[in-house]
């Protein structure tokens, strides 16, 4: 069956469950400063935003200066690294560890790119990093996401032609980045929240090689 060379991997919500970590730290600073967050909110609106909108967000109407601004960004960050230093395996897509062991056995590179900073951390925390040939991360690329450079970037630490790589992310927007470069591209998440012409799998959980091949062999002839 015809497919991609490399596999390259966003972390978030694809491979690693940290979402309600998130949802737990952005509340831990709203509190810090006296501002009201619900999971509402943070499902619904803030999903997806970088820290700079969150925060944003959380602050309008609010007369901050950009010295206190950026301690509640630091804030963010030492909640979140606490949290990371207790995952455990039970924070991974159930079945990702067999999936990516059976791309790895059928002689396809994997990598992955993630805007996180932390990507390294959770990867060692998880015990994930030998499983991939490359790691892009934030310090990796100036432009983040939604701009496609930090998969071009894992690309490239892999050594493979940007036609031939696929790469799986959850977000709309980072999708339709990556397939203006001329990567092959397939969203990880409900139909409904990508375009119509998107390539999608619900979910990695219990996912296996074929599955995916399923999805995007027609893209690889």
């Amino acid at each position: 069956m015809n497919g991609p060379r490399a596999i390259l991997f966003d972390l978030d919500g694809v491979l690693v469950n940290t979402r309600d970590y998130h949802f737990q730290t952005w509340v831990q600073v709203a509190n810090d400063e006296g501002i009201s967050l619900t999971r509402q909110e943070f499902d619904h609106v803030l999903r997806g935003m970088r820290r700079t909108d969150v925060l944003h967000y959380l602050t309008r109407g609010r007369d901050y200066s950009d010295r206190h601004l950026q301690s509640m960004i630091e804030r963010k960050n030492q909640y979140f690294l606490e949290c990371v230093r207790s995952m455990t395996a039970a924070d991974l897509v159930p079945g990702v560890r067999p999936l990516l062991s059976e791309i790895r056995q059928a002689g396809i590179k994997t990598a992955v790119a993630s805007a996180s900073k932390n990507t390294k951390l959770i990867l060692e925390r998880l015990a994930l990093t030998p499983i991939f040939d490359g790691i892009a991360d934030g310090f990796c690329v100036c432009n983040s996401k939604p701009a496609a450079d930090i998969f071009l970037f894992a690309a490239g630490l892999v050594n493979v032609p940007v036609a031939s790589c696929l790469a799986l992310d959850d977000k709309a927007a980072n999708i339709r980045h990556i397939r203006g470069t001329g990567m092959h591209a397939l969203g990880i998440g409900e139909k409904g929240q990508f375009h119509p012409d998107d390539l999608v799998l619900p979910t990695l959980a219990y996912a296996r090689l074929h599955d995916i091949f399923l999805c995007v062999s027609h893209c690889f002839l």
